[in-house]
């Protein structure tokens, strides 16, 4: 289970890499060295970077709050589906037994 990292650490190394990345060569040695100071893994700062742009509007890919959504929607589902599992079970048990 990934553990949770506190929004403002997050906050602060997006704003960090968009700040300083013209001293860099590219964006990505911009994250390298912010990862580097923050103490947080480069894949997690790309990640944090490119999820904030999504956010944004200025990339592709599913929203924080779309990804919310559809993880809510998936745990309805999965109730829903366990739900009509009893209801099917407990239908066919009913049904066998005499009248």
């Amino acid at each position: 289970m990934p553990k949770k990292i506190d929004p403002e650490l997050r906050a602060r190394a997006v704003r960090l890499v968009r700040e300083h990345q013209q001293e860099y060569p590219s964006v990505t040695e911009a994250m390298v060295a912010v990862s580097k100071q923050l103490g947080v893994s480069r894949e997690s700062v790309r990640r944090w970077v490119t999820q904030t742009e999504v956010d944004a509007g200025r990339r592709e890919g599913v929203s924080s709050q779309e990804h919310e959504e559809i993880k809510r929607l998936k745990a309805e589902n999965r109730r829903l589906r366990e739900d009509v599992a009893v209801l099917k079970a407990a239908t066919t048990f009913f049904a066998s037994m005499p009248q």
